[in-house]
């Protein structure tokens, strides 16, 4: 069982510049205890990799009892605690996806705030009023990360923006605000103005997580990327067996 969501906030704060919390993301049980053996002191899945893992495409593609299982797995694995990306809440009401994310063993979980189906990025006032209908359900009990996906979907794709909306979901109750594919020179100046810490996404050929952390990032994630990395690896071998 996963640990608490006061561990896992705890983790945020206090951190040099060069030395953000890396979260890696399992997407199964086994690689959730490749993680947490290697000593990473909390988890934070990948909606991308999840589904991959279970043969559906990322942006609600998975049945959402297929992802809160596969949650229910990954943190039945391992000791650290663990935070689930669970894309924009399935439509779900923020009772019941509370409920669903602690019942899985979640003292997480990542929010983002575009369509998937459309790409649209939703009304920052109508996304903070959810996420706040989240804090209310869950207390003290999730930490919140709240993805902003100005960068991602956005026309404006500036720090002003990504600010804009990242202090009514700070207002709302989120812990954490992660503006997803913010250049790394831009991230300092998201994190002064919002005032919570953020969350940046490490990609191949990027900045490395240290780096990350030295422009602004107080925690760092991957996305689906390390699932496909060890895809690749996989097919590597794959490929290797015909020869």
């Amino acid at each position: 069982m996963s640990g608490t969501a006061s561990a896992l906030l705890a983790l945020h704060h206090g951190r040099a510049a060069d030395d953000p919390l890396v979260l890696p993301g399992p997407w199964d049980a086994a690689s959730a205890r490749v993680f947490a053996d290697a000593g990473f002191p909390a988890l934070a899945t990948p909606s991308a990799g999840v589904s991959a893992s279970l043969g559906y495409s990322d942006g609600h593609g998975t049945p959402p009892a297929e992802m809160f299982a596969a949650i229910r797995r990954i943190t039945r694995a391992v000791e650290v605690p663990v935070s689930a990306d669970v894309e924009a809440g399935y439509g779900l009401p923020a009772k019941e996806l509370v409920e669903r994310l602690l019942d899985a063993g979640a003292v997480g979980c990542n929010l983002e705030d575009s369509d998937p189906a459309t790409g649209a990025l939703r009304d920052p006032a109508a996304q903070a009023e959810f996420l706040a209908e989240v804090r209310s359900a869950a207390g003290d009990a999730l930490v919140i990360n709240a993805r902003v996906d100005v960068y991602l979907h956005g026309t404006e794709r500036t720090p002003a923006a990504a600010v804009a909306r990242g202090l009514l979901y700070a207002r709302a109750g989120a812990d954490v605000l992660y503006p997803i594919l913010a250049p790394p020179a831009q991230l300092a100046a998201i994190a002064e103005g919002v005032g919570i810490p953020v969350n940046a996404l490490c990609k191949a050929g990027g900045p490395a997580p240290r780096e990350l952390g030295v422009f602004g990032a107080t925690r760092v994630t991957f996305g689906g990327g390390l699932q496909q990395q060890a895809t690749d690896a996989l097919r590597a071998v794959a490929e290797g067996l015909t020869a």
